[in-house]
C-alpha cells in the first residue's frame, strides 16, 4: 500500500513537472494561448500544488506578451477597411476579451518571485468590440449580398457559408435568416428522377413506387435533393432516369430426382453364444447381450421448383440545362424462386437428415410475374443505392 503511495505520488509528481515544461515550451514558440489555457487549467484544478507557483509566472508571463501582440496587431489593421483587415480585428479583440474573462475569476494571485500580486491589466473591450463587430458584420453582409448577384448554384453556396458566419457573429442582422434559407434554395442541386420501363413486361405501381421513392435511401444531402415529382418554382439541374430494358422470366420449372436409401438399425438384442450354442459370459459372470440390427430401405424422392428473373437496365445521369447526358451505370439483377420438398415410401428410419428436413416441406404456388419483379426489387433498390452513393453530380 505504501509503495502504491509513493509511486502514485511520484506520477503526479512527475505530471506536474511535465506539465511546467510544456507551457515553457509553448512559451518560447510563440503560442501564449495555449500557454495561458493550461496555466488557467492547472491553477484552477488546485492552488496548492507545488508547480501552481510555475504556472502562475508563466501565465503572467504569457498573458503580457498575448496581448502586446494583439495590440500590434491592432495598430497595424485599424486604418484598413479591407475585409479580411475587419475580421481580423473582430476575432482579435473578442480574444482578448474571451483571454481575460477566462483569468479573472482565478484573482488575485500571488507572484512569489517578486513579493507581489501577479498583474493582470484588465481592459474594458465593449466599445471596441461593438464596433469592430458592427464593421465585420457590415462587411460580411456586403459580400453574401454580392456572392448571390452572380446567381450561380456555387456562389449561393458561398454566400450561404458567408451568411453563416453572418449569423454567429451578429444573430439579428437585418434579414440574414431571410438570405440564408434563400441562398440555401438556390445553392441546391434540385435532381429529378424517372423511370423509364423499355421493357416488354408490365412494372408493379408499387415496384415503381418503392424505388423512385428516394426518402428510403437516404442520400439528400444539404445540398442536394432528389424528387420523383416536378415541384412547381423548383429548377431541376440535373436528373436521374432508371432504364428497364430487358425483364426476362423463366418458365415454372418442376424437377424430380429419386434416391435409394438403406440403413442398418438396431432390432432388439439376443445373448452372445459360442459355436455350440451355449451362452457366453464376461469376466463378472454375467451373460453378454448383443443387438440383432437390421436393414431398412426407403425410396425418396425430392422435387425441385424453380423460377427466375432477369432485370436489366441502366442508370443515366443527365444535365438537364444543356440536355445532354453525364453518365451511365448498368443496373442488372437476378432473382431466383426456389422450392424444394420431398416424399417417401417405404420405412421413415432409413432416411437422412436433409431427406427428413426436406420431408417437412411440401409444394407451394409459383409466385406470378408481378411477385417475381417484386422480389427482385430489394436486390435492385440495394444496387440502385450503391451506385448512387458512388457517384454524385459534383
Amino acid at each position: 500500500m505504501k509503495k502504491a503511495l509513493f509511486l502514485l505520488a511520484v506520477a503526479v509528481a512527475f505530471a506536474g513537472c511535465n506539465s511546467v515544461k510544456r507551457n515553457q515550451k509553448f512559451l518560447l514558440k510563440g503560442n501564449y494561448d495555449e500557454a495561458i489555457d493550461l496555466a488557467v487549467k492547472k491553477i484552477g484544478n488546485d492552488r496548492n500544488d507545488k508547480q501552481i507557483q510555475e504556472h502562475i509566472i508563466l501565465l503572467e508571463e504569457a498573458y503580457a506578451k498575448a496581448v502586446s501582440q494583439d495590440n500590434r496587431r491592432i495598430t497595424a489593421l485599424q486604418n484598413t477597411t479591407s475585409p479580411e483587415a475587419l475580421r481580423e480585428l473582430f476575432y482579435i479583440y473578442r480574444n482578448l476579451d474571451s483571454r481575460q474573462e477566462a483569468i479573472r475569476p482565478l484573482l488575485p494571485l500571488h507572484n512569489i518571485e517578486t513579493g507581489f500580486g501577479a498583474s493582470f491589466p484588465m481592459v474594458n473591450y465593449s466599445q471596441q468590440l461593438t464596433r469592430a463587430r458592427t464593421n465585420f458584420a457590415n462587411s460580411l453582409y456586403s459580400e453574401a449580398k454580392s456572392l448571390m448577384a452572380r446567381n450561380t448554384t456555387m456562389s449561393y453556396r458561398d454566400a450561404h457559408s458567408v451568411l453563416s458566419e453572418l449569423k454567429q457573429v451578429q444573430s439579428n442582422y437585418k434579414d440574414v435568416n431571410v438570405l440564408l434559407e434563400d441562398a440555401h434554395f438556390y445553392g441546391t442541386d434540385f435532381i429529378l428522377v424517372t423511370l423509364q420501363n423499355r421493357s416488354n413486361i408490365l412494372i408493379p405501381r408499387r415496384l415503381e413506387q418503392e424505388l423512385l421513392d428516394f426518402n428510403t435511401y437516404k442520400l439528400d444531402d444539404f445540398w442536394t435533393e432528389y424528387h420523383n415529382e416536378k415541384q412547381r418554382d423548383i429548377q431541376y439541374n440535373y436528373g436521374i432516369v432508371l432504364n428497364f430494358r430487358e425483364i426476362s422470366l423463366s418458365p415454372e420449372r418442376v424437377s424430380e430426382k429419386e434416391y435409394n436409401r438403406s440403413k442398418q438399425i438396431k432390432d432388439g438384442w439376443k445373448y452372445k453364444v459360442d459355436r455350440n450354442g451355449d451362452k457366453i459370459k464376461d469376466k463378472d459372470g454375467n451373460f453378454i447381450k448383443i443387438d440383432i440390427l437390421k436393414t431398412v430401405t426407403a425410396r425418396v424422392t425430392h422435387t425441385i421448383q424453380t423460377k427466375s428473373i432477369l432485370v436489366g437496365g441502366d442508370i443515366l445521369y443527365r444535365d438537364l440545362n444543356s440536355g445532354r447526358n453525364i453518365d451511365n451505370h448498368p443496373l442488372a439483377t437476378e432473382f431466383i424462386f426456389e422450392n424444394v420438398f420431398a416424399k417417401y415410401r417405404g420405412d421413415e428410419k432409413a432416411l437422412t437428415e436433409e431427406d427428413l428436413r426436406l420431408v417437412r416441406n411440401n409444394f407451394i404456388p409459383f409466385p406470378d410475374n408481378a411477385q417475381m419483379l417484386l422480389d427482385a426489387g430489394d436486390d435492385i433498390k440495394g444496387r440502385l443505392k450503391e451506385i448512387l452513393k458512388k457517384n454524385s453530380f459534383r
